[in-house]
């Protein structure tokens, strides 16, 4: 089906957005530079060794300043604290979903006489947070976490952000120092609240001549499991382009999909370059 369109004279300009000012403002502002939260009734389970370290139907999404992932803030009482007891010191800082506030108190989990998990909960020095726990969802850590019964992985899932996969007929054009890696008219488009709007072209549009495997690997909490990672063929920049083998099933559409970062490669849409 042939959709109706008409050609505009600034079809290949990016318009800038108005200024904000007392009576017109972003619907969206940047992320607050102080802590936030919102309460959350989903049933919330962490488990290891066969054993829910966490179990509560009653938590806290909490946002550190200037941080688009949420954690979640257990009651104490929600959380194994007899097997808890405080760590020697804090933990290297880690990947994004560590809190990154530099003064809370951490505690190391304790499984049987044999095992110990360091740095596995944590107690913000915010004033109003002090009853409440965190639990570290970093990678290797738990075995599983659970929302109500639905295995969930990276991070807990904020309600407020929403993924939309749209299949789409402009002509995309990834491109690198003037060699084409990619060239489309068939993208899938993903939407992702607070994230750059990524383009996802089909393999048989992707020139894999450009590129070679990498061992890069990613995960999310919408999208699923990104294993499939290239860099560019020269070896001069790293991890450019991931795929999504088998996503999750709102988003199905990038399946035998590439993107490419934005940030890393010239991505060019109806002749636009992208930011």
């Amino acid at each position: 089906m042939s959709i109706p369109r008409f050609e505009t004279p600034d079809l290949t300009t990016l318009r800038r957005s108005p200024e904000e000012s007392p009576s017109l403002r972003r619907r969206f502002p940047s992320y607050p530079d102080h802590f936030s939260f919102e309460p959350s009734d989903r049933w919330v389970r962490g488990v290891v060794d066969g054993i829910a370290v966490v179990d509560s139907r009653h938590q806290l999404l909490v946002w550190e300043p200037g941080h688009k992932v949420p954690e979640y803030g257990f009651p104490a009482e929600h959380v194994r604290t007899d097997l808890l007891t405080p760590a020697v010191a804090a933990p290297p800082r880690g990947r994004f979903y560590r809190p990154r506030g530099g003064d809370e108190q951490w505690f190391d989990l304790h499984l049987g006489d044999s095992r110990v998990i360091e740095h596995a909960a944590w107690r913000w020095n915010v004033p109003g947070l002090e009853e409440y726990l965190a639990v570290t969802w970093s990678r290797g850590v738990l075995d599983a976490w659970y929302e109500e019964d639905e295995l969930v992985m990276t991070h807990p899932r904020d309600p407020h952000n929403r993924v939309d996969a749209l299949p789409s007929s402009r002509r995309v054009v990834v491109s690198r120092g003037g060699s084409v890696l990619a060239e489309t008219t068939e993208p899938v488009v993903v939407y992702e609240t607070g994230l750059p709007t990524r383009w996802y072209v089909p393999r048989k549009d992707v020139r894999f001549e450009t590129l070679r495997p990498s061992d890069g690997w990613s995960e999310c909490p919408y999208k699923g499991y990104a294993t499939d990672y290239w860099s560019s063929a020269d070896g001069r920049v790293t991890d450019i382009a991931w795929s999504y083998p088998d996503p999750k099933p709102a988003v199905s559409a990038i399946r035998d999909h590439v993107a490419f970062y934005n940030e890393k490669v010239q991505i060019a849409v109806d002749g636009v370059v992208q930011p």
